[in-house]
C-alpha cells in the first residue's frame, strides 16, 4: 500500500491484493492457535517493510532489533486481540520501541545503508526471480529511505510507517502517540517535501 500525495492511503485496484489480506487476517488467528505455517506467512508478509523501516531509525542494528520483536512477538502473541492490520500496527510498535531502547543505550546517531547482504537472502520467488529488477528495486528503496531520513524526524516517522510500513493513519497515530489527523499532515508536508527534493535532483 502506498500514500497518495494527501498523506492518506492508496488502495489497490488488484482483486487478488484482497484475497490475500483476507488470508492474512486468517493467518493471525491460526499463528495464536500454534500454527507455524501462518506464522511464516504473516513474518514474510512483514519483515521485508519492518526492516526497511528499522535501518531508518536504527541503522545496522535493524536485524537484531527485528530479531528481538519477532521474538516478543512469539512470546506475546496468544494475547493479541485484533485485525490484521492491528497486527501489523502491533508489531510496529513493538519494533518501535525496541530500537528506541537501542538508540537510548547505544547513544549513537541513526544511520540508513542497508547492507549488500541483505539483498543475497532474498527469495527468489514470483516478481522478484528477476535478479536485476530486484537489484533496482533495492537500491531505489536504499536511496528513499535514505531520502526521507532527511526529512525531521516527525514527518520521516510518518512517511515510513505509513509508506514503508503501509499503515494506516489511525494505527501510525497509536503507535506514535499522536492524533491520525497529525499523522496525515506530517506524512503529506514529508512527502511534498519529497516530491520537492526529487525534483531538484536530490534523490
Amino acid at each position: 500500500m502506498g500514500l497518495c500525495a494527501d498523506g492518506s492511503a492508496a488502495t489497490s485496484l488488484h482483486p487478488e491484493a484482497a484475497e490475500v489480506h483476507v488470508d492474512l487476517g486468517a493467518a493471525v488467528g491460526r499463528a495464536q492457535q500454534g500454527d507455524g505455517e501462518a506464522f511464516r506467512l504473516l513474518y514474510r508478509d512483514i519483515q521485508p517493510r519492518l526492516l526497511r523501516y528499522l535501518h531508518a531509525i536504527a541503522g545496522q542494528d535493524a536485524e537484531d532489533i527485528a530479531s528481538e520483536t519477532w521474538l516478543q512477538v512469539t512470546r506475546d502473541l496468544p494475547g493479541f486481540a485484533g485485525t490484521y492490520d492491528g497486527f501489523r500496527g502491533w508489531v510496529a510498535t513493538i519494533a518501535r520501541h525496541r530500537a528506541l531502547d537501542h538508540l537510548r543505550k547505544s547513544t549513537r546517531r541513526p544511520a540508513l545503508p542497508v547492507p549488500a547482504e541483505d539483498l543475497a537472502a532474498w527469495p527468489a520467488t514470483g516478481a522478484a526471480a528477476d535478479t536485476a529488477q530486484t537489484a533496482l528495486d533495492t537500491v531505489a528503496t536504499q536511496n528513499a529511505v535514505a531520502l526521507i531520513a532527511t526529512l525531521p524526524p516527525d514527518q520521516a516517522e510518518a512517511v515510513l510507517l505509513r509508506a514503508v510500513l503501509g499503515l494506516d493513519a489511525a494505527t501510525a497515530a497509536h503507535i506514535l502517540g499522536k492524533r491520525p489527523g497529525a499523522i496525515r499532515t506530517a506524512a503529506h508536508r514529508g512527502l511534498k517535501t519529497l516530491h520537492k527534493k526529487l525534483e531538484n535532483g536530490e534523490g
